[in-house]
């Protein structure tokens, strides 16, 4: 079952932000901490509480947070030669590590794009670092395409 996330769900999700982070940090120790996680509980209390960041989690029988979905529905255009849409963006998308390969992460995906739809969004967005593989292949497998790329030069 997928539902919006609540504070008592906070202590998983923290969990689960840090299995995120060290997946990150193991593809970019130079952007990333390892032992940290995205957000503190605090900040987490007010994500839950902004009706422009909604976080939808996947829970088990025993209603245990098993996967999240963090999102931000964002208003284009970011200038004035673009056509304004909404756009639900996936800031954040973990299943835990000892339930993946139930499609635990496709449920959650596909309830993210019927939000969007019900929210009247005209796309769902997110960004993969370069280097998470697993992810990139899940999120085509989900019929995402590149929408533009980010490019870097490190000094």
């Amino acid at each position: 079952m997928i539902r919006k996330a609540q504070e008592k769900d906070i202590p998983k999700i923290l969990s689960l932000l840090s299995q995120v982070l060290e997946i990150h940090a193991a593809i970019r120790p130079d952007v990333f901490i390892s032992g940290t996680t995205k957000y503190t509980n605090e900040e987490l209390i007010g994500i839950l509480q902004n009706e422009k960041t909604p976080v939808y989690v996947a829970v088990d029988e025993n209603d245990e947070t098993v996967g999240y979905a963090f999102c931000i529905l964002k208003e284009q255009p970011f200038s004035n030669n673009m056509v304004p849409f909404a756009s639900l963006f996936i800031d954040d998308l973990c299943v835990d590590e000892n339930c993946r390969g139930r499609h635990i992460g496709e449920a959650l995906f596909r309830f993210v794009m019927q939000e969007a739809k019900r929210l009247g969004c005209y796309e769902v967005t997110l960004n993969v670092w370069e280097g998470n593989d697993s992810a990139k292949r899940f999120y085509e497998k989900m019929g995402m395409k590149t929408k533009e790329s980010q490019l870097e030069l490190i000094l």
